[in-house]
């Protein structure tokens, strides 16, 4: 067995019907490249043999009403691949629209936790040929990191590659086993006091050097000030998505010319069609709206976990018309605010997530949801906002050629957008998740990402022609 830690945990406590925690991911295949060409069965067939050599596919959910500290990872010894895999036909004409539609609905539905926390929803009958893999992966499961190596597993780099070998090294979880999940419980329930005491200066810390940093202009956005707006109201179980794909070249040519991080573009772009967006229906806030930014640590954390991510809070600049300005005040303030959460440490989210408790989370969360407490107090944080870099070359899912990967985050009551980017083979996949009652018109605003960046595309062949003018004088 393998421990949850409590930042896995606690994606499994803050769960209810209506705020649903897990990563789903729209993946567009041209199946034309399949070898032999493409086939449902052949396709699952193949996809089985991959997925039973990999430990993370066939993981669930183990606990007891005997455990008094997180629950475990255990084998699946009955794992059924016909549980996982759906076949399914999008409605005539099979467009985006339809697409989208269906997709919404597959993220709707809570996961069965008795089982492992992962389903692939193989999508056929779209207008163009293609076919659709809307993947759904829990949270307490994979980040943004675990979740990409895994899908990596399922990838080549040319339509014949072959299947990866099975590490012989990789631990097996082995079987499920009540008496010793609870012993383990006992006892890292009885240390909790000593962890609390180790974590409680470096946190109590916290808030005087946060104020002294804000003082000096140097803090990130604190929570519960954010301006509200439609999207931040109490969110239902229904979802609904949209997406956009963009031209990664000409993010590059914005950074190049204003001399700024490709981050920072992807960031000013969201703030540019999030301003669209609200404009249009007449809510445009005077004040910057706030996104919080998940930062992966797995590079600077030694904790323990498959969850191995921090979060920070950061300002869009939405307030300010002029494109260019707000990308260089995007530029200026993401700095700053890097440099705040780096000084916050990276394990702080682990280290206090040990201490969540399932009965007293899930209930509070569950009081929580019901009585839309989202409507009533300050808003915390506007959406979620998450820029994941992807592969520069061509990748081929199962022989077939990846067109487009549309990354589908999990969105939070008072929070009912989430905005991830996701670059790859010299494109930039925007995938937007909303809550239906809350954005009902979510493709205005993923169509307002094409225009956010031809916006500031304009100004930067402007200024590159005008600088090798000055270069190059006659």
């Amino acid at each position: 067995m393998e421990r949850l830690s409590g930042l896995d945990s606690t994606f499994l406590y803050l769960e209810t019907p209506s705020q649903l925690l897990h990563v789903c991911g729209l993946i567009v295949l041209d199946v034309s490249t399949v070898p032999g060409g493409y086939n449902f069965p052949a396709f699952k067939t193949e996809l089985t043999a991959r997925v039973r050599s990999m430990p993370g596919f066939r993981r669930k959910l183990f606990d007891s009403a005997l455990n008094l500290d997180h629950p475990a990872w255990v084998e699946d010894t009955q794992f059924d691949i016909d549980r996982h895999v759906h076949r399914v036909a999008v409605p005539a004409p099979g467009g985006r629209a339809e697409l989208a539609d269906l997709c919404g609905h597959i993220a709707s539905q809570q996961m069965d936790r008795t089982i492992p926390l992962w389903e692939m929803w193989v999508i056929e009958g779209l207008d163009d040929g293609s076919v659709a893999i809307m993947s759904k992966m829990h949270h307490a499961n994979v980040d943004g990191v675990t979740g990409a190596s895994m899908m990596a597993q399922l990838c080549g780099l040319t339509p014949d590659a072959p299947r990866p070998e099975p590490d012989p090294d990789q631990p097996q979880l082995g079987r499920a086993n009540t008496l010793d999940l609870a012993v383990g419980g006992l006892i890292g329930f009885a240390g909790r006091p000593l962890k609390m005491a180790k974590v409680l200066p470096s946190g109590v810390a916290l808030l005087p050097r946060w104020i002294r940093r804000a003082r000096r202009g140097e803090a990130m956005p604190a929570p519960f000030t954010a301006p509200r707006t439609s999207l931040n109201g109490a969110i239902t179980g229904h979802r609904n998505i949209a997406y956009s794909q963009l031209d990664l070249g000409k993010v590059k040519l914005v950074k190049d010319a204003f001399g700024v991080k490709v981050n920072d573009v992807v960031m000013a772009t969201v703030a540019g069609a999030l301003r669209r967006y609200l404009a249009d229906r007449d809510e445009l806030p005077d004040s910057s709206l706030v996104a919080m930014v998940p930062v992966s640590v797995h590079d600077t954390s030694d904790r323990p976990g498959t969850n191995q991510i921090s979060g920070m809070f950061t300002q869009l600049g939405t307030q300010i018309a002029d494109p260019v300005e707000r990308l260089n005040e995007t530029n200026v303030h993401n700095t700053m605010v890097k440099s705040h959460n780096a000084s916050l440490g990276a394990s702080l989210l682990q280290d206090w997530s040990q201490f969540a408790a399932p009965a007293a989370f899930g209930g509070a969360m569950r009081v929580y949801s019901n009585l839309k407490l989202a409507e009533h107090h300050p808003v915390v944080h506007n959406l979620v906002v998450s820029n994941v870099p992807g592969p520069p070359v061509p990748l081929y899912f199962l022989g077939a050629r990846i067109s487009a990967m549309y990354p589908l985050g999990p969105i939070f009551h008072g929070a009912g957008l989430n905005v991830t980017v996701m670059s790859m083979d010299g494109k930039l996949n925007v995938g937007l998740v909303s809550c239906r009652e809350l954005a009902p018109q979510l493709w205005d605003l993923a169509d307002a990402f094409g225009p956010a960046l031809e916006e500031l595309v304009k100004v930067a062949r402007a200024k590159t022609r005008k600088r090798t003018r000055a270069a190059n004088p006659k």
